[in-house]
């Protein structure tokens, strides 16, 4: 039987047509957590067809097929095209190393749905900020329905779950914010008056700063095919994407321009994934140190260290980015900014780019921030 297909088909259809796995659909099964599911038979991959069914869920042009051994690694993500996407760097990358796991069935996704999938019509920050898009997939894990946990970074809330472990991060994308836009090639060129939609406030503060005669529609939520639905339709002038999650889904055809680091400065962690296991499965600890690249995974400790000392959350806009310069050190920027964009902080560090001494930069970061900012700057 062919992939069944669902009515998420028909939301997502603009990256269906896009995603290609990187390697054989045959080492590779899948499940849904969250999901009803019809029954299927083994991977039929010639092409995505859509089925009339309420209950079925949808796979980008990947084979969904029964689990007829036990898999070798299970891997939880969430069920969107970008988080899938990086699930498939992660499979790829594992079965590139790893030759056991090319064989039939030893990497096995399992679909997790989490509440920030579940919750649309509300901001992030109104229903409990962090961890929305990564609760249910760290339960599974602790609880032992999935071997490893694949995130984007920039979603993960600073203290990790008891009994699990992040040793693990992938060579980051560009960390830079993408201007969408039908009519006009930069925020610069938006008339004002114009709306821009962002469900995030860092994004929202650094626009109103540089532009304050733009406005910004702050509830605009849903996947990366979602909100340039929403954009076509006319909802929005303009949005911002990450970078990265666009290259990541080729669909890069869709950006007007690319901001500098000096016009938007990225939230902590953005373009980073992640990959969490439990702290005490030591053979899942060894495939991810194969994959985790050093110089990203310092970067990300660097710059979360300065929004653990901030203490930031989804109600507080705050952006940072760590990097090596040109002669091997860490240089680290930061930022802290009034929803409403009337005040912006910035500090920046540079240092040895050495684990001990990049958290001490981001944390000391932190502190100064905080000090200058004052008592009532970060609201509730």
């Amino acid at each position: 039987m062919d992939i069944a297909s669902s009515s998420l088909c028909q939301a997502h259809k603009i990256s269906l047509t896009r995603c290609q796995p990187s390697s054989p659909v045959n080492s590779c099964s899948l499940t849904f957590t969250g999901f009803s599911l019809p029954q299927i038979s083994a991977p039929s991959l010639a092409k995505c067809r859509r089925k009339g069914t309420s209950s079925g869920f949808v796979r980008a042009c990947v084979a969904v097929e029964q689990k007829t051994r036990t898999a070798i690694i299970r891997i939880g993500t969430r069920g969107s095209p970008l988080a899938l996407a990086q699930a498939y760097e992660t499979r790829s990358k594992l079965q590139a190393i790893h030759p056991e796991l090319t064989e039939d069935g030893a990497i096995h996704i399992e679909i997790i749905k989490t509440t920030g999938d579940k919750i649309l019509s509300q901001p992030l920050a109104d229903i409990g900020g962090k961890g929305l898009f990564t609760k249910e997939i760290d339960e599974a894990l602790i609880n032992g329905h999935i071997d490893i946990a694949v995130h984007s970074m920039k979603d993960v809330p600073t203290y990790l779950p008891e009994k699990t472990v992040l040793p693990c991060n992938l060579v980051r994308e560009d960390v830079r914010d993408a201007f969408i836009c039908l009519t006009a090639a930069s925020l610069a060129d938006l008339p004002a008056g114009s709306v821009v939609g962002t469900a995030s406030l860092r994004r929202k503060s650094q626009i109103l700063h540089k532009y304050p005669s733009l406005t910004v529609e702050e509830n605009f939520r849903g996947n990366v095919q979602t909100r340039l639905s929403k954009l076509q339709g006319g909802k929005v002038h303009a949005t911002l994407l990450a970078l990265a999650g666009l290259k990541r889904l080729s669909m890069t055809e869709n950006v007007a321009s690319v901001l500098s680091l000096d016009e938007m400065l990225p939230a902590v962690a953005q373009g980073a994934i992640g990959i969490a296991c439990r702290t005490d499965d030591d053979k899942m600890a060894s495939y991810l140190a194969s994959l985790n690249h050093e110089e990203t995974r310092l970067a990300v400790a660097c710059e979360r260290a300065f929004l653990e000392t901030l203490d930031g959350s989804c109600r507080t806009p705050i952006a940072g980015y760590a990097a090596k310069d040109e002669e091997g050190n860490c240089l680290f920027r930061g930022l802290v900014a009034s929803p409403d964009g009337t005040r912006v902080l910035e500090t920046s560090r540079k240092g040895p780019y050495v684990f001990e001494d990049m958290v001490k930069m981001g944390k000391d970061a932190g502190q100064e921030l905080l000090s200058r900012a004052g008592p009532g700057f970060f609201g509730n």
